[in-house]
């Protein structure tokens, strides 16, 4: 097997994103709770606005190329991600916390079920079966009581295609536009911080004071870590695929749960911990299906590329 630089990427990505979606959590915790600037679409406009001006950077440093994208393409894109946050919003607005953890909780399996009927994707048993395990302890670990009503399992169940829908359009677009993560994002980000600015305007900025510098520091910090989060996630869904992505989320979830239960007293009964462990158990009976799935394609393209290299020694 011939090791490359490439092979270390993937690990990266996920790790990158891990951490630094962790950060953000505690970040905006520390906004909402502790500086009490309680507007989420307008710190998500303020997060794609530094992640446009980071992609900026990038683009000024050399990182990457620039490369022409036709705006009607990535505008679906946009529109999903505007839609995702707002009915995201609206979903935990009008449910109980335990209602809106069940949809949350259901994006891997309708990710799998649009991917199979839409996109002709296939997915193992054993794949399933570890992804059924995941989305079980992530019920038994988040869902407490879940009350339903009538517009808010609609509003619910609408965030849970849009949000579907856009992830699986971060990996596809980069194919079908011949892009990489940090093309498709310098246009997406601005175009989303665009959408997003009505919306903004008229449910929070309107009322909304002008944060002290402490605060103004605080929200500045989470927009550098919330551009390492999105450029993470357009990495890791465009090197790997919406699920992995999904199951990666649930980790960090298990992650989020443990440090908030050792360093903040956060709550962690035996229901809970079962949780966690089943959990953790299926994140990592589907990372190891996905790397031995891996392994096995290096070695055959090794194999294949050791044999023709023999054919060529054999014809000199």
């Amino acid at each position: 097997m011939f090791v490359t630089p490439h092979r270390f990427l993937i690990p990266f990505f996920l790790v990158l994103n891990a951490f630094s979606s962790i950060a953000i959590v505690f970040c905006n915790k520390l906004i909402f709770e502790d500086h009490d600037f309680r507007a989420s679409t307008t710190l998500t406009l303020i997060h794609f606005v530094m992640t446009f001006l980071g992609l900026v950077f990038c683009l000024a440093g050399g990182i990457f190329k620039f490369k022409r994208l036709s705006l009607m393409k990535v505008m679906p894109l946009s529109v999903s991600f505007c839609g995702f946050v707002v009915l995201t919003n609206m979903s935990l607005m009008y449910n109980s916390v335990g209602f809106y953890q069940l949809i949350k909780v259901l994006t891997t399996p309708l990710l799998v079920l649009m991917e199979t009927v839409i996109y002709d994707k296939q997915f193992s048993k054993k794949i399933k079966l570890s992804l059924l395990l995941i989305c079980f302890g992530v019920s038994v670990a988040t869902v407490t009581d879940s009350e339903v009503n009538l517009v808010g399992t609609l509003v619910a169940l609408s965030a849970l295609f849009v949000t579907c829908q856009y992830q699986i359009w971060v990996g596809t677009k980069q194919k079908d536009l011949g892009c990489d993560s940090f093309q498709l994002l310098l246009y997406q980000a601005p175009l989303s911080s665009v959408l997003l600015l009505p919306i903004a305007y008229f449910t929070e900025l309107r009322r909304l004071h002008y944060p002290c510098n402490d605060t103004l520091s605080v929200i500045l910090f989470s927009g550098f870590v919330a551009f390492i989060v999105n450029l993470s996630i357009f990495l890791v869904i465009g090197k790997t695929s919406p699920v992995t992505y999904n199951v990666l989320g649930h980790f960090k979830l298990c992650v989020i749960l443990l440090i908030g239960h050792v360093f903040f007293d956060g709550p962690m009964g035996s229901k809970r911990f079962l949780g966690v462990l089943l959990t953790l158990v299926g994140v990592f009976w589907y990372t190891h299906l996905k790397t031995a799935k891996h392994s096995g394609v290096e070695v055959i393209i090794s194999t294949e590329e050791f044999k023709g290299k023999d054919e060529d020694s054999d014809g000199v």
